[in-house]
């Protein structure tokens, strides 16, 4: 009874690590970036929404702000990689070793600062764990229903094309650098906007508050497609599938903590999920191909 009455909280946090999740969807399968910005992005995020509420900002004018810093961590990462022509992995990296020191500066050299649901009007909090939920949903299907609205316009077209065959769309006319830019810009900003809902609902922002969300994040992206791939084959549903994989994620985790996983293995034991279901769509095109073989 104590591992399900842990679920809800689990799903809370599964939710709004999907959000996250969704900025590293964009990347990692619409622009085809592996970037690791992520991980400082995410504390971005938190430190800039916890600062502004507890200097008497409005939360959500608080979260706008959150949000336009995670752009402009990703533009720098942008900027980085297509005027720089740094590797794209190198260029996240040189990004969030910068953030490291920018989110301390944010937070007044201080690496944990508390955000009180008591003393300040915030949206979520791990006190009600429904009401979290619930504003976790909302938030994922206004991203869903914006982002499946500007992939269907033409600059979001464009993206789309610049992931799948750079190329191709170089010779179509598209500047891909530009498209990787915007990309990488949106991704930053969604997961900044995830850090500042997180940063609410645990009460707190910390420096290290996004150490490993590119794993929790590829996990979720993973989990999702390989579960919901051949049933969820709209945009939208990709999208959705991928806050499923978080939520599934999340859960693992919390059920395996509960049955007694040493928490200093945790790190250990997500890289190992992430990397099985990472191959698990090689193993399954090596069977049908040996399966097509034999029939052959």
């Amino acid at each position: 009874m104590d591992i399900f009455s842990a679920l809800p909280g689990a799903a809370a946090q599964g939710i709004i690590w999907g959000i996250m999740a969704i900025g590293v969807y964009l990347t990692y399968r619409i622009i085809d970036v592996a970037d690791l910005t992520v991980d400082g992005t995410m504390a971005t995020g938190g430190a800039t929404l916890v600062v502004c509420v507890t200097s008497g900002m409005n939360v959500w004018l608080a979260m706008v702000i959150a949000f336009f810093a995670g752009c402009i961590a990703g533009l720098l990462t942008g900027i980085f990689n297509t005027k720089f022509a740094i590797p794209a992995i190198l260029a996240g990296i040189l990004t969030q070793l910068i953030l490291y020191s920018v989110n301390l500066r944010i937070m007044s050299e201080k690496a944990n600062v508390p955000l009180s649901v008591e003393k300040y009007d915030i949206i979520l909090s791990l006190r009600d764990v429904p009401h979290a939920i619930i504003v976790g949903l909302i938030f994922t299907a206004l991203l869903i229903g914006c982002f499946y609205w500007f992939f269907g316009t033409e600059l979001g077209q464009s993206l789309r094309a610049t992931g799948c065959n750079a190329n191709m769309a170089r010779a179509n006319g598209i500047n891909t650098d530009s498209r990787r830019i915007i990309g990488l810009v949106l991704s930053n900003g969604i997961v900044a906007l995830s850090g500042a809902l997180l940063a609410q609902y645990q009460g707190f922002a910390d420096v290290n508050m996004g150490r490993g969300a590119i794993v929790i994040g590829l996990a979720a992206v993973i989990i999702g497609q390989v579960i919901f791939g051949k049933i969820f084959r709209n945009f939208a549903l990709r999208l959705l599938a991928t806050v499923f994989g978080g939520i599934i994620y999340y859960s693992v985790i919390t059920l395996v903590l509960k049955m007694g996983l040493n928490a200093n293995d945790l790190k250990m034991f997500s890289a190992i999920v992430v990397a099985i279901f990472l191959g698990i769509p090689h193993w399954k095109k090596l069977l049908a191909q040996k399966a097509a073989a034999r029939r052959g």
